[in-house]
Order: C-alpha cells, then structure tokens, then sequence
C-alpha cells in the first residue's frame, strides 16, 4: 500500500509541535511556539529579589555580576540588546546604576515596561556630602522599603510578563516578603543590643542612610563624602572626617567589600583614636559560598558585623 503524504495544514502544526518540544527541552520556547518570557533586572541584589518572585514562571537575567560596584558596571552589547527583548525591566533607579540607565531609558522608548523600583519605595535623600538633597539610592538597606519592593515588583511581573500565572507569582511574593519581615524583625532585635552612644556610623562612602533612619543609627560621615564610588576624598575632607570621628568616639569604620579599603585605612591613620576597618557587603552580592549570594544573607552577614564592630550593652 502506498504511504500518502500528509497536506501542509496538518504537516504545518506538527513541525512546530515538533520544534517546540525539542526547545523546550533546553529552555527556549513555551507552549504556544514563542521564545520564553523574560525579566532583566540590573543589579545582583534585585536580581536575587525577582526571581524569589517570579520562581519557575519566567526567566530572570541579571546584569551585574557577583561582585561589581553597582556605580561603575557596565553591560555588553548583546546584555544591552536583551533589554529591548524583555517583557520587563526591572533597575534601581534614583542614580544607581550610571553606566546601564541609557540602555534602560532605550528600551523603554521602544515599548518595553520598566520599573524603577526606588523612586517607588518613599527615597529619602543624602544628609550631607557632596550629594546632600539628592535622592538616595540605597532603599535595600531597608527592608521594609524591601517588603514593599516585593509587592511591586509582582505587580509588575502580573502585568507584564506574558503567560505567567498570577497565582503562583502572587505566593511566591508573599512567601519571600515574609523572609524578608522576619528578617526585619531579627535586625530590629539584634540592633537594639548596640548601646545608644555607639549606634555611630562611618562607611566607605555614603550607603546605609537608609538603615539609619529605620533603626536609629547616626550617620557620622563617610571616607568618600558622595553617593557614589565614583568620587574621591581631598585631604581636607578626611580631615575633616577624622575630627568628627574622633569627637564622635567612633568605634569602627565600614567599608565596602567589594571595594578597597586603603582609603578607610588611611582615615584610621589620620585619627588619633583606635577604630577598626569593619568589611561589609553593601552594594553587591557574592558568589555563592563567598558570605553574601543573597540579599537575606548579605543582610544577616552586614547586621552581624556592625553589630560586632559597634559593640553591644
């Protein structure tokens, strides 16, 4: 009996079907023939965020590798092209990220959705520094700017990503944001330790205004008197530092892990007064395995340092 081929409406569906099964099987088409849905976030630390929120329902891609200064990174050509491919965008925002805002700004103007996620979360602005009045960008300090982070950003993902399940993103959501209440709740409780005198702080430059504010910290100043890594101290501003930090009676200075802390240990020389160099991990996350490849982690390991650096009752 001679075999008939079959005609091309039917041949059509079962290729693709075809096809799609074999993607699938290395991650890159969904049911319905089209490429997965996909979330870029820039920094690590929102990365590590979104895809507690978003689980199995869509791919997260995350810019800034473990370790890099969050002021500075920059992102490849084919990084800046899967912006304008994204269902979402999800970036800082508030100055963060100096390098990658145009490619953000880019893909927005070819219809991407963006979320600029701190100029949602009520940003405060620097104190003092070269950066006094502008707006701080550093909300994840906080966690509850966190908490609400985490309601937005799964807003968001609902809205705009293609195909997920509302549901399933929704428990995801409420799920890490009550890590992240607990989290809050621990912070508190180990804080409240540190004697009041001491909750004096000094960082590599102007980060943890945000902490400050939530649990009753003073910022005393910062070796670097802005923002951003970007700007350099004069003479007469660590000078002026060293004064403030000996009239304070200081404990310890902070400085960023993923920074050098020569400037810090040049301050420790300029005061007359003993002060530990303290290492935390303010702006970027680790690599797994290096204290700090989530943002739980990263703020269990920095309120564990402080407090120890700071002293307690």
């Amino acid at each position: 009996m001679t075999t008939r081929p079959l005609p091309l409406p039917i041949l059509r569906p079962l290729l693709l079907s075809l096809l799609c099964a074999l993607a699938l099987s290395v991650g890159g088409c969904t049911a319905n023939g089209a490429d997965r849905p996909t979330v870029v976030v820039t920094t690590n630390i929102l990365g590590d965020i979104t895809r507690n929120i978003v689980g199995e329902e869509a791919d997260v891609t995350v810019l800034m590798r473990a370790g890099a200064d969050p002021h500075s990174f920059g992102v490849s050509a084919p990084q800046a092209a899967s912006l304008e491919r994204a269902d979402l965008v999800v970036h800082n925002g508030l100055g963060l990220e100096e390098n990658v805002l145009r490619h953000v700004e880019a893909a927005k103007e070819t219809g991407v959705a963006t979320l600029a996620v701190g100029d949602a979360v009520d940003p405060i602005a620097y104190a003092s520094g070269e950066s006094a009045d502008e707006p701080d960008p550093h909300f994840w300090t906080d966690p509850e700017r966190v908490r609400r982070a985490v309601g937005l950003i799964a807003d968001q993902v609902v809205e705009h990503v293609r195909g997920v399940d509302k549901k399933a993103v929704e428990k995801n959501a409420s799920a890490y944001g009550a890590k992240v209440a607990e989290l809050s709740s621990w912070m508190r409780t180990t804080f409240d330790e540190i004697p009041v005198r001491n909750r004096q702080l000094v960082t590599n430059h102007h980060v943890f205004g945000y902490l400050a504010q939530r649990f009753g910290f003073r910022i005393v100043g910062a070796v670097i008197p802005s923002g951003t890594t970007l700007a350099s101290p004069s003479a007469s501003d660590l000078k002026a530092l060293a004064t403030a930090v000996e009239k304070a009676g200081v404990r310890a200075v902070f400085a960023d892990s993923s920074q050098p802390d020569r400037l810090a240990q040049v301050l420790k020389r300029e005061s007359r007064i003993d002060v530990d160099v303290v290492p935390l991990f303010s702006e970027s996350l680790t690599e797994k395995g290096k204290g700090a490849a989530t943002y739980l982690e990263m703020m269990r390991a920095n309120t564990g340092s402080i407090s120890m650096g700071l002293g307690t009752e």
